[in-house]
């Protein structure tokens, strides 16, 4: 059953790539991204993006997630 959900998921993953490239390649050439990335160092929240609106959403959706870390561990 292992050997089934490896074989499954290097089919997924090959998949995704063949998936990438053809969009690549029949996409257009103008495009706008809009990034954001975010994560913690210890206990301290940190987020970059390009746009104010994605920020907002990233740090509020981390203040969130502090919530949820810290919450269970006051209520023990």
């Amino acid at each position: 059953m292992n050997q089934q959900f490896l074989t499954l998921g290097i089919l997924i993953i090959l998949i995704g790539f063949a998936i990438v490239i053809i969009s690549s390649l029949t996409g257009s050439q103008k495009t706008e991204s809009k990034i954001a990335v975010g994560g913690f160092v210890g206990f301290i929240p940190f987020g970059f993006a390009n746009d104010k609106r994605i920020l907002y959403f990233l740090l509020a959706f981390m203040a969130v997630m502090i919530i949820f870390f810290i919450l269970p561990r006051i209520l023990k």
